[in-house]
């Protein structure tokens, strides 16, 4: 089911809010291209203003967040790792990892804590960093993963060869973990408990866009965000041979990044199924790429934007 609900913007100042996630008082907290993080109070009503407060900075640049239990916010950052800050503004970040299996962490994507502190993260490519992503996506090479930090212990891989590792989200009785494989178009799921521990298949295939960051429903299930809608070119372009891909990827860096302006989300129940379609105003919002959902307000980011974006899903439209 596709709706087009409204969306309301609530601006940044900086660029690239690009994941964003609920605190435990219903707050909404994202990092932002500068390296500050930012906590958002939105409005009770559209129209009305909301508030803004920097609560951190992480010297680098923050993309995925969760917000832990005790108040604490596990941080991604692409230039310096997996970190963790109490966003009160009065400490530094404590880097948990930069380097996993004895590889330094170049673009650490986004992280999910499970109920034992176990904190299992993503790392898109050790191919490019941040500032050539759209080269990795090109040249369509398996180099991403999925890693698992636990407490007192050093990180181990548990996923390998995955393309564009990004979004990450555990399942609600923590039996697997689903992460999407940006350059794949897919969510694949790698099993925790149960007989197929330690396997992996995939839980959500041929997506109608490229998935990134990902955050559970309240109803048990995972929204999912489109940062672009599928390209037929860049399809063809998949199946060529690794030396035209590899050439294509390296003139990627002298253009310009200009996605379209969609804001595209997917709602996926527990078996993978896609039950519900959000396509937000498409003029005044492009590349969503964080998604979250609390108290029947949906909240977005974006790689791109200055400002946050969000609808009440009771909304003409919305549902």
């Amino acid at each position: 089911m596709t709706r087009t609900p409204p969306l309301h913007l609530v601006g940044l100042g900086a660029t690239g809010p690009e994941d964003v996630v609920f605190d435990g008082l219903g707050r909404v907290l994202t990092g932002v291209g500068d390296g500050r993080l930012l906590r958002i109070e939105l409005p009770r009503t559209p129209g009305s203003a909301a508030t803004v407060h920097e609560v951190g900075r992480t010297a680098g640049r923050p993309l995925g967040l969760e917000a832990l239990p005790d108040g604490r916010l596990l941080v991604c950052d692409a230039r310096r790792g997996l970190l963790r800050i109490d966003p009160d503004g009065t400490s530094a970040a404590e880097v948990l990892a930069d380097s996993v299996a004895g590889t330094p962490l170049r673009f650490c994507s986004n992280a999910v804590a499970a109920s034992d502190g176990t904190v299992y993260f993503t790392v898109s490519s050790r191919r490019y960093g941040l500032e050539h992503w759209l080269s990795d996506i090109v040249e369509h090479r398996p180099t991403g993963l999925l890693a698992r930090l636990v407490p007192g212990g050093e990180p181990e891989v548990l996923l390998d060869e995955l393309h564009f590792a990004n979004g990450v989200a555990l399942a609600p009785d923590e039996s697997y973990l689903v992460v999407a494989e940006t350059g794949a178009r897919r969510l694949t799921r790698r099993w925790l408990t149960g007989p197929g521990a330690g396997g992996h298949d995939t839980f959500a295939d041929d997506l109608p866009g490229f998935p990134d960051n990902m955050s559970r429903t309240p109803r048990g299930g995972f929204w999912v965000a489109l940062a672009s809608p599928r390209n037929p070119a860049l399809e063809w372009l998949h199946r060529a041979a690794p030396p035209v891909r590899r050439a294509t990827a390296t003139a990627t860096r002298h253009l310009p990044d200009l996605p379209p302006r969609a804001a595209r989300v997917l709602e996926v129940d527990t078996r993978g199924r896609v039950v519900r379609r959000l396509r937000g105003a498409g003029e005044r919002y492009r590349m969503a790429t964080g998604v979250a959902e609390h108290a029947g307000r949906l909240v977005l980011g974006s790689l791109a934007e200055g400002a946050v974006a969000w609808c009440d899903l009771g909304e003409p439209g919305a549902v």
